[in-house]
C-alpha cells in the first residue's frame, strides 16, 4: 500500500518486519473530558494539541452551534440552559477542565488548528478568510499575528498565508511550520518570535509551487501522482531525527522532508479514498525512536498506525458512528508523552475523545 521514494530508482531497503504483537494498540476513554461547566456545549472541534505537562488544549467553533444549543447567550436568554463554551478549553490528563479563554477582536473566524510550543504558547489559525496565525499566552494574553485578514496571497509570496491549516514549531531553531493550507500549497517556515520569513517548499520540494487549478484526484501508482500539494496541505510535524511530515490531504499521500525542504519520501495512504482524501492529520510515537505514525483518516471514519519507515499499514481504530471510539470526520489528533491519543472532530462528530494504550 505505502511504498517509499526508493522505489523509484528502482531499490526497496530491506526493512526488517514490525512483530504485530508490538504494534500498539488502544482503548477509548469514554469518561473523558469531564462534564463542562455553565451549560456548556462544544460545537465542532477543529484542533487538539498537547503541552509539555501533557495537558490537552482543544479548539471548537462555537458559530457552528446551532440556536437552540446556546439559548442562554440570547438576549433575551430563551432557555435556562445551553451555552457555547469558549473557543479554547485547556483539560488535564484526567479531563478536568483548567481554563478556558477565546474570541473577540483578534480571534479567527473559523477556528483551524491549534499548537503550544515548548515555552506554552498557544498558536492557532483559521481557514475562512482567515489569512493570519496568532500567537497566545498560555492565560489567552494575545502576542503576535503573522498574515493578514481576508488578503489570500498566492504559494510564493513571503508576507501573506491563504487560510493556512495547521502550525508546529520547530523550538531549538526558533522556527514555525505553517501548512498553508486551504489556499496555497506549501509549507512556509518562519521565525517564531518575530514572523519573519525564511523559506517555502510545495510538493517534492518545489521551491516554486503552483497555484493552477488541478484535476480531481484519481487513484493511480506512485510514479503517476500529482507532483503538487493538493488543498488542503492539512498537516505539518516534526520528527525527533529533523524530518518534516506533510499531510497532503486530497492526494492521500504522506510527504516527508529535511528541513531545508529536500523531499525524501512519500507514502500512499488509503489511495482509493476520493471523498475528501486520507490524510488529515498524523502525529509520531512517543518511543525515542518514533517508530510508528498515526493518521487521523476523516473520510475513512478511522486512525491508522504506519511503520514510520516504511508506511506499511499495521492497524487501525475506530469506526463510523457517535457512539465513544467511533469517529465522524476525526479531524486533527495530538499524543502525549504516555502514548496516549487524543482526537477531535468536526462536521458531526463535535467532539475531542481520549485513547489509552491497551
Amino acid at each position: 500500500m505505502a511504498i517509499s521514494a526508493a522505489l523509484l530508482l528502482g531499490t526497496v531497503p530491506m526493512l526488517p518486519a514490525v512483530a504485530q504483537d508490538k504494534v500498539p494498540s488502544y482503548v477509548v476513554d469514554p469518561f473523558w473530558p469531564k462534564d463542562l461547566p455553565e451549560n456548556w456545549t462544544l460545537g465542532q472541534v477543529a484542533g487538539i494539541a498537547v503541552d509539555g505537562q501533557d495537558n490537552v488544549w482543544v479548539l471548537h467553533r462555537p458559530r457552528t452551534l446551532v440556536d437552540d444549543e446556546k439559548g442562554a447567550q440570547k438576549s433575551p436568554p430563551e432557555t435556562r440552559c445551553c451555552a457555547a463554551a469558549p473557543p479554547v478549553l485547556q483539560f488535564s490528563s484526567d479531563g478536568k477542565l483548567l481554563r478556558s479563554w477565546g474570541g473577540g477582536d483578534v480571534w479567527p473566524k473559523n477556528e483551524h488548528g491549534i499548537h503550544i510550543d515548548k515555552e506554552g504558547n498557544v498558536w492557532l489559525g483559521g481557514n475562512d478568510k482567515d489569512d493570519q496565525i496568532y500567537k497566545f499566552t498560555p492565560e489567552g494574553k494575545f502576542l503576535m499575528q503573522v498574515g493578514k485578514a481576508d488578503t489570500p496571497a498566492g504559494s510564493n509570496n513571503p508576507n501573506r498565508f491563504s487560510r493556512p491549516a495547521h502550525m508546529n514549531t520547530d523550538d531549538a531553531a526558533g522556527e514555525l511550520y505553517v501548512a498553508d493550507g486551504y489556499g496555497n500549497r506549501r509549507i512556509v517556515v518562519l521565525d517564531a518570535k518575530t514572523g519573519a520569513y525564511k523559506r517555502h517548499w510545495g510538493a517534492y520540494g518545489t521551491k516554486q509551487p503552483t497555484d493552477d487549478k488541478l484535476p480531481p484526484y484519481k487513484p493511480v501508482s506512485i510514479t503517476e501522482l500529482s507532483k503538487s500539494f493538493s488543498n488542503p496541505v492539512h498537516c505539518v510535524r516534526l520528527s525527533v531525527d529533523n524530518l518534516v511530515y506533510v499531510c497532503d490531504r486530497a492526494n492521500d499521500r504522506i510527504q516527508v522532508f529535511q528541513k531545508d525542504g529536500t523531499f525524501v519520501k512519500e507514502f500512499q495512504v488509503e489511495p482509493q479514498t476520493l471523498q475528501n482524501g486520507s490524510v488529515w492529520d498524523l502525529v509520531l510515537s512517543e518511543d525515542p525512536q518514533q517508530r510508528y505514525i498515526f493518521v487521523a483518516d476523516g473520510a475513512n471514519m478511522q486512525v491508522m498506525t504506519l511503520d514510520r519507515q516504511t508506511g506499511q499499514k499495521l492497524s487501525s481504530f475506530g469506526r463510523p458512528g457517535h457512539m465513544a471510539g467511533n469517529f465522524k470526520w476525526v479531524h486533527n489528533m495530538a499524543i502525549d508523552s504516555k502514548g496516549t491519543i487524543y482526537t477531535a472532530e468536526v462536521g458531526d462528530g463535535r467532539r475531542a475523545q481520549k485513547f489509552v494504550r491497551k
